[in-house]
């Protein structure tokens, strides 16, 4: 039951693979850990997207950053994009190790809600692996996304990276939930 190998199978047989994973009777530790480490990696995919919006000025942030750091009494380096990919890495991290995961357990509950009001016999666990599962499984099309945005920018390439990116997510997930639910 390799994860590396289940991934790439992942975008294109999402029910085979989930039912292989559930047939192993997956704990809430397995979840977290698929939920944790697609959080890191989503943290690590923004990166070269910060690091470019730290390079590129903007006035507004600037002065944003300027005045807060007068009002706290703290110096900010001599390089002002540093300061920016400071604040940049810092919300960053609160967003995808904090406050991505808390929003995906509440995704998990309400989807198996849902599920169940459908009909679905499947647990809450089977529905947050399932959930947990298809972040993981995307990982990999985060990290393309950020390295695009990174160094491409804005454009169509990136607009057809984030399409690729969401569109597998819901592709697996949905189908992923789909065996959580009726197995």
């Amino acid at each position: 039951m390799s994860v590396t190998r289940d991934i790439p199978r992942a975008w294109l047989r999402p029910r085979a693979v989930m039912a292989e994973r559930l047939a192993h009777n997956p704990s809430e530790r397995v979840a977290f850990v698929y939920l944790a480490a697609g959080s890191v990696l989503g943290f690590v995919a923004q990166l070269p997207a910060l690091v470019r919006r730290a390079q590129t000025p903007d006035p507004t942030f600037e002065a944003a950053l300027l005045s807060e750091s007068a009002r706290v009494g703290v110096d900010i380096p001599a390089d002002l994009a540093d300061a920016k990919f400071e604040a940049l890495v810092s919300g960053a991290v609160m967003g995808w190790i904090f406050i991505v995961p808390i929003a995906l357990y509440i995704l998990a509950f309400v989807s198996h809600l849902i599920a169940r009001i459908a009909g679905g016999r499947g647990t809450g666990l089977d529905a947050r692996v399932a959930l947990f599962w298809a972040f993981l499984v995307v990982a990999p099309a985060l990290l393309l996304l950020g390295l695009t945005t990174g160094f491409v920018g804005p454009g169509a390439a990136q607009s057809l990276v984030g399409f690729v990116t969401l569109g597998g997510f819901v592709w697996v997930w949905l189908n992923s939930l789909y065996v959580a639910e009726t197995l």
